[in-house]
């Protein structure tokens, strides 16, 4: 069968419609693209591809994880406050107005750990602190009076006085008597109970409300700085309430 040649009339009738049709798919084509990439089609080679300058991945916008060492820091730079499970509104030991509470230190002494903050509630019985000697946390009703201990003291009464602002300055048993000598005239000062503590992990350990530092010997300088700058301050949620009229009777210190 032989097909008949289109006339020339034909012919511009088929051409208009063809270019009419391409005209037509343009448009279709680049919605159909758009949609694609919307719906997170097209994917490049590899699953990830390269950012273009302004362009933000999803990779690029998810958080980094925090571990606990950073959270540390970050409390400590952040100068750490009363915590807001920390009881603040019992009266001084004395019944007289509280010290004024000072401020913690710009620069405290290298190795100082901060601890986050519970509660510091009042309890019967024996408790379990997660440090030894413990920094923080529920206590006793009583607090030990400040002053000097040949003998280990109970951890329960030792938290409930540094609640109220004191450093307590603890030793390992086994150190040497001018040692025990040398801390013993802190003692002597306001805020500040000394005592041996059993299977502490340093020679001395000085702990306030929180904070805790463990030191070399009685003469690392870094005690002088840790008592004068963590004694009765602003962190410890009864700060000012003294350490008199509690459990604990001290040897004298003169």
């Amino acid at each position: 069968m032989t097909t008949k040649p289109p006339s020339g009339e034909e012919e511009t009738l088929e051409r208009k419609s063809n270019r009419l049709g391409a005209l037509l798919a343009a448009p279709l084509a680049i919605v159909f693209c758009a949609t694609l990439v919307a719906c997170g089609g097209g994917e490049p080679q590899g699953g990830q591809g390269e950012a273009e300058p302004g362009e933000t991945t999803q990779a690029m916008s998810v958080p980094e994880e925090t571990t606990a060492a950073e959270e540390t820091t970050v409390e400590q730079a952040a100068a750490p406050t009363v915590g807001p499970e920390e009881q603040t509104n019992m009266l001084p030991a004395d019944g007289q107005e509280p010290d004024p509470a000072r401020p913690l230190p710009e620069n405290p002494p290298e190795g100082v750990v901060t601890y986050p903050a519970t509660t510091n509630r009042t309890v019967e019985g024996e408790i379990q602190y997660a440090q030894r000697p413990p920094a923080n946390g529920d206590h006793a009703p009583l607090w030990q009076n400040c002053g000097f201990y040949p003998e280990p003291i109970n951890d329960v009464n030792a938290v409930h006085s540094m609640d109220h602002g004191v450093v307590w300055i603890t030793y390992s048993p086994d150190l040497p008597q001018d040692g025990i000598e040398t801390l013993r005239p802190y003692a002597g000062e306001e805020y500040v109970i000394v005592s041996p503590y059993p299977g502490q992990d340093a020679p001395v350990i000085a702990t306030a409300w929180r904070n805790q530092i463990k030191l070399d010997g009685p003469d690392d300088p870094r005690l002088r700085q840790f008592v004068d700058g963590y004694r009765n301050s602003e962190i410890a949620p009864l700060s000012g309430n003294r350490c008199v009229g509690g459990v604990g009777e001290p040897e004298p210190v003169g």
